[in-house]
């Protein structure tokens, strides 16, 4: 028999290593989890040379139930005046909880739902009513897979997309209540068209400029943390869909007055970018115009950027050939998980960090709750022992049927016996299994609910990732929940993603 090996020097046996590992000043200030900057695809933030951000939900932390209170209250109205519905439709009220991001509207039918990263439906709503599983199956579990790229269905991948959905379930069940047959497709058009109308007439932003402390909340680590990456010699600019008459007053609010090295908003920016249109930007060749600070015209001919400069529209590639910078070297920050990482990531070598807003409070719910997911984790495994077992002892019994059918008399009362026990102990495992799906179920069903009492969370489906925190997974290379979670981090941070593992890795505890 072979001796053990005797452990190896090394570093993890260091013990000099050791302590200044476990120096308090070493450790620093300990961030909540909800602070932190998630790693999908590693980079070295010194390699990055400029670093560009999105306005709006980006550097800009709308407060959720205001804005999208007016949202709905403003597209119901003129939904109301513009496109014939009944007059007192303006009477529906906005249920913040009842919307995340990721849902899907089905037009076909006049359903939301949600998916896991399978495809697979999950929980869905008609209206305000929650379809059972029977109905469930009957409409999505065919042999056809579901392709959002269909016209059938709208992805609820924005947070300016909340209110619309909400809208549209609120109107069927308020319709339906009345016996009123409803063409589901158009309502979702005529809700989508009428709510990018309130969006693109400046209509909504006109409001919101009238009491922007009632609509955003100024992060008081913004500033600095953007003093910090300039500090550490990177060059950053604003590229955002928004228009200047709108941009302007917003980081104003943002970051004027913060830091006394910075006299306005503007002088924490190299270049700035309005009127961008996200994806276009990515995809299409349309030219840089440079404005005035009034927002008037002033060049239609852009052959440079110069700091201090205002400039509107433009196209990847121009950016690119007028800054010097592109691929790797550019980090670009944004919140639409379309607009700012997905057709960002297809069309250039750009890193990418997506800022979800829901994030802090879900990992809060979820930190607040580890015990239940600890038992979730725990009761998940017993199923499958339990399985597993009631498989072993299945085949056991099948075993002893075959011997019993052939043995001799001597030899069957023990068989027999063997048979009594081998069932007695199927039946104990069988309801030890039923009775752990059962108490999974309710604990999931307690968990999830908390988070959100018609979706649960926003990044899971059931025992699965959601369609959403798949995208999130598969295209942003971070993610975080703020951008001033960046101040947190040295300029020079290398951001480490886990180590990848498959499955039959992680059975063998590779």
């Amino acid at each position: 028999m072979a001796l053990p090996r005797p452990p190896e020097p090394g570093v993890l046996r260091d013990p000099e290593v050791d302590r200044l590992l476990n120096q308090p000043d070493h450790q620093g200030l300990e961030l909540p989890h909800s602070r932190q900057v998630y790693t999908n695809r590693s980079m070295n933030l010194e390699d990055t040379h400029l670093v560009g951000f999105d306005m709006d939900y980006t550097l800009a932390v709308y407060s959720m139930r205001q804005i999208e209170e007016l949202a709905f209250r403003m597209t119901l109205e003129r939904l109301v005046a513009t496109k014939g519905y009944p007059a007192d439709l303006v009477c529906l009220r906005y249920d913040h909880e009842f919307v995340i991001r990721g849902l899907v509207v089905d037009k076909a039918f006049g359903n939301i739902f949600k998916m896991d990263r399978h495809n697979h439906v999950g929980r869905c709503y008609h209206g305000r009513r929650e379809l059972k599983l029977d109905e469930r199956r009957a409409l999505y579990q065919t042999n056809e897979k579901i392709r959002l790229s269909l016209p059938r269905f709208a992805w609820i991948d924005t947070l300016f997309s909340l209110p619309e959905a909400c809208l549209y379930a609120e109107i069927i069940e308020a319709l339906e209540a009345r016996g009123i047959d409803i063409d589901y497709h158009k309502l979702y058009d005529d809700t989508r068209d009428t709510i990018d109308e309130v969006h693109r007439d400046g209509s909504l932003k006109t409001e919101l400029k009238k009491d922007l402390g009632k609509y955003i909340e100024p992060d008081p680590e913004l500033a600095s943390a953007l003093h910090k990456l300039r500090s550490g010699g990177k060059r950053l600019f604003v590229l955002t869909n928004s228009l200047w008459d709108y941009t302007d007053p917003v980081m104003s609010y943002l970051l004027d007055g913060r830091l006394a090295e910075y006299a306005s908003w503007r002088n924490y920016f190299d270049y700035v970018i309005v009127g961008a249109q996200k994806p276009a930007f990515f995809a299409e060749h349309k030219p840089f115009t440079e404005l005035r600070p009034d927002g008037t015209v002033a060049s239609t001919n852009v052959e440079s950027f110069e700091r201090g400069r205002i400039y509107e529209g433009g196209n990847l590639f121009d950016f690119e050939r007028l800054t010097g910078y592109g691929g790797e070297n550019v980090l670009y920050v944004g919140d639409h998980i379309y607009g700012d990482i997905i057709r960002n990531r297809k069309a250039s070598q750009w890193r990418t960090c997506f800022v979800v807003q829901e994030l802090e409070k879900e990992i809060e719910y979820i930190d607040e709750h580890r015990d239940e997911v600890h038992k979730l984790n725990e009761l998940d495994a017993l199923r499958g022992r339990l399985d597993d077992l009631i498989n072993h002892h299945k085949l056991m019994l099948n075993s002893l049927d075959r011997k019993l059918d052939r043995a001799a008399p001597a030899l069957a009362q023990e068989l027999e016996a063997m048979r009594t026990r081998e069932k007695r102990d199927l039946e104990t495992l069988r309801r030890a299994f039923k009775a752990a799906i059962t108490e999974s179920a309710d604990t999931e069903r307690r968990f999830e609910r908390g988070a959100n009492a018609y979706w649960g969370l926003v990044f899971k489906e059931g025992n699965e990732n959601s369609r959403f925190g798949e995208q999130v997974q598969d295209y942003a290379d971070l993610y975080t929940s703020r951008v001033s979670n960046f101040l947190y981090y040295s300029p020079m941070q290398v951001f480490r993603s886990p180590r990848a593992a498959m499955p039959h890795e992680r059975i063998r505890g590779y």
